[in-house]
C-alpha cells in the first residue's frame, strides 16, 4: 500500500514538472543568450596617476621675501643662501629652480598639455656658522599650480610643497664639498626630486561615465572620463 503511494506520487510530480515546461515560453533560454543590456551612470571623481606633456614652467620668486645675509646660526628670514658668492640672492634661488625643474620635467612630453608654476615660498639653507659646525636642514617651500595650457584652467593646486632636506655640517660638509657634492648640488637634487613625484601624483579626474554592459551574463565595465 505505501510503495503504491510513493509511485503514485511520484508520477504525479514528474507530470507537473511536464505541464509547467509546457506551458514555458519557447525561446526564453536563446534570448536570454543574445539580449545585450547597457545602462550609464556617472561615478565619482577617483584618483588617477598624472600623464603631463609640460610645455612650460614659470618659477616665480617674489621679492617681498625676506633675505638674511647674517651669519648666525638660524637667521630669521625667507631665503638664506650661501651656497654662492653674495649676489642677487633671488636670482641664484630662481636659477637653482630653474635648473632643477628643467630636470624634472625633461621626459614629460605626454598627456596633457600643461604649465607648471612654482612659486617659492621659502629657500632657507645653512649660513656659514651652521655649515661648518652643527650642520642642519634645507627648509625649501613653495606652491605648485599645474593649469591646462590650453584653457587655463587649474589641473591641480595652488598647494603647498615641502622639499626639506637633511644639510651636512663640520667635517662631513668639507669631504662632501671635496667631492664635488656642494649645497647647491645637494639642494637641485632634492628640488627635482619632489618637483619630479609631485606632478606624478595622483590627481582627482571630473566626474566619470561608466557604460555597464551585460551579455551573456558577462558584466563588462568601460569608464570614459568626461572632458
Amino acid at each position: 500500500m505505501i510503495a503504491t503511494k510513493t509511485v503514485l506520487g511520484t508520477g504525479l510530480a514528474l507530470g507537473l514538472l511536464a505541464l509547467t515546461s509546457a506551458c514555458a515560453p519557447t525561446g526564453v533560454a536563446s534570448r536570454l543568450d543574445s539580449d545585450v543590456t547597457t545602462l550609464s551612470t556617472a561615478t565619482e571623481g577617483r584618483p588617477v596617476a598624472a600623464v603631463y606633456d609640460v610645455q612650460r614652467v614659470d618659477i616665480v620668486v617674489p621679492q617681498n621675501l625676506r633675505v638674511s645675509e647674517a651669519n648666525k646660526y638660524y637667521p630669521v628670514a625667507d631665503i638664506v643662501w650661501r651656497g654662492e658668492p653674495r649676489g642677487d640672492r633671488f636670482a641664484q634661488v630662481e636659477a637653482i629652480w630653474r635648473e632643477a625643474a628643467d630636470r624634472a620635467t625633461s621626459g614629460m612630453g605626454q598627456g596633457v598639455p600643461v604649465v607648471v608654476t612654482v612659486e617659492v615660498t621659502r629657500f632657507h639653507c645653512l649660513t656659514e656658522k651652521t655649515r661648518y659646525s652643527v650642520g642642519g636642514t634645507h627648509s625649501l617651500h613653495f606652491l605648485l599650480t599645474v593649469t591646462n595650457a590650453a584653457t587655463g584652467e587649474a589641473i591641480d593646486g595652488p598647494r603647498r610643497v615641502v622639499a626639506d632636506v637633511k644639510a651636512s655640517g663640520g667635517q662631513k660638509a668639507i669631504e662632501e664639498e671635496a667631492r664635488g657634492l656642494t649645497q647647491r648640488v645637494v639642494v637641485v637634487n632634492r628640488l627635482s626630486e619632489v618637483l619630479q613625484r609631485e606632478l606624478a601624483a595622483p590627481v582627482a579626474v571630473p566626474m566619470a561615465v561608466v557604460e555597464t554592459t551585460r551579455a551573456d551574463s558577462d558584466l563588462r565595465l568601460t569608464v570614459a572620463p568626461v572632458n
